[in-house]
């Protein structure tokens, strides 16, 4: 078997997350053949840290030279769409963080203008959508696989519940889901120039991917077509604007979002009836709170992603545990803590990784692909107009 040549796009968070999933893989099945970063100092760094054979400045230039099998995109939310497009151009499959794209400015939009406060949401999601067919057009168009980093759809206990749940057979009648923490760390995230959103879209697409596929899968399991969302509700706040927060001494938080939000919920109601409450936050003490639990006529299920308590660990003091690594984005090690033993696999990471380098061996679309990666898109940029005009909105005609 030839081995798929992939290049990686991006030498970041998300990058040191991906290329640890294509390392488990073996050189047999799939090589990182090459990166490429801005500066291109990032890219020498990362390439000689993981033995990758070829650094560059930009993607253009790693296209021109090594020959590459597929894409992965682990770049900010605003080149998502324009390096999609470029790659299914030139013919190579694509692996791309979420979201599948968004309204990130006009042309002519200044890179340091506070959209978010300025543009109608009604406006945005327009482009956005016109922005999804353009992607979803390259896609098809070259025939290339699509993978949608969705990693909670690859997540072990999410797998897991479903599987229960079509075991269970009942009726999958409300979902509860939550993406939560003390706030990003990625300072493209805090502006919706570059990010495309705020805590909703930066983290409350991983839940609301995951409620949609369930969805999905229950109505191929029981229809032979998927449950589709139908209206959706929504309401969006800035809680570290609040002026006694703004005035406290030490802030355990991040602060400084310009102009997105930091907290927010949303309301799915789904064409048969059933509903998915999806809550996001950069305002959650205590490290990641990541869970999705399935209410069903039948079974309660509910995956707990992070923190999960397959190791306990308590320490009197902070430094007790150092330099032990324990969870993502805890404030103290001290107290009781819940130690992951591999957060990278209880979160999905390498399982998304492994489906697509699959997907092409196999000739096969990946499990999360363009169809999820679109309609999580158009859902929370209708949220936000939910939330801006105070109404429920009807997802038919946006959907389709």
């Amino acid at each position: 078997m030839t081995p798929v040549r992939v290049g990686l796009v991006g030498c970041g968070f998300s990058a040191n997350l991906h290329i640890h999933g294509y390392q488990q893989l073996g050189r047999e099945r799939c090589q990182v053949a090459a990166v490429c970063g801005v500066p291109k100092s990032d890219a020498e760094a990362f390439a000689e840290k993981h033995a990758i054979p070829a650094a560059f400045g930009s993607m253009d230039e790693m296209l021109a030279a090594v020959d590459l099998d597929a894409v992965d995109l682990a770049v900010p939310n605003y080149l998502h769409a324009p390096f999609i497009i470029a790659a299914a151009k030139a013919g190579k499959h694509v692996f791309c963080e979420k979201p599948l794209t968004g309204y990130f400015g006009d042309a002519d939009t200044p890179e340091d203008d506070l959209i978010g406060k300025t543009v109608p949401k009604r406006k945005m999601l327009q482009e956005a959508g016109r922005r999804c067919e353009e992607v979803l057009k390259a896609i098809e168009e070259s025939g290339i696989k699509f993978g949608y980093a969705e990693n909670w759809v690859y997540a072990p206990a999410f797998a897991k519940l479903w599987r229960l749940a079509k075991t269970a057979g009942g009726t999958v009648i409300r979902i509860e889901a939550e993406e939560s923490h003390s706030g990003s760390h990625a300072d493209y995230a805090r502006q919706w120039r570059t990010s495309g959103g705020g805590s909703l879209m930066v983290k409350g697409s991983h839940p609301l991917g995951a409620a949609l596929q369930l969805k999905r899968w229950e109505g191929e399991e029981k229809l032979g077509r998927p449950i589709r969302p139908a209206s959706v509700m929504c309401e969006v706040g800035n809680l570290t604007w609040i002026e006694a927060f703004e005035q406290e001494k030490e802030h355990y938080l991040r602060t400084g979002w310009r102009d997105v939000e930091d907290w927010g919920i949303i309301v799915v109601k789904f064409e048969d009836g059933s509903v998915a409450e999806i809550k996001a936050a950069d305002t959650t003490l205590g490290g990641v709170h990541n869970y999705l639990e399935a209410y069903l006529s039948n079974a309660r299920i509910r995956a707990n992603i992070n923190p999960n308590d397959s190791c306990v660990a308590y320490a009197p003091e902070a430094d007790i545990f150092e330099p032990e690594y324990i969870s993502e984005k805890i404030e103290t090690k001290g107290g009781w803590t819940f130690p992951s033993p591999d957060e990278d696999w209880h979160q999905g990471y390498p399982q998304e990784v492994a489906d697509f380098i699959a997907a092409i061996i196999e000739n096969r679309q990946p499990v999360s692909g363009a169809a999820l990666a679109r309609e999580v898109t158009l859902v929370l940029y209708a949220a936000y107009v939910s939330a801006e005009e105070g109404r429920r909105i009807d997802l038919k005609p946006i959907l389709g």
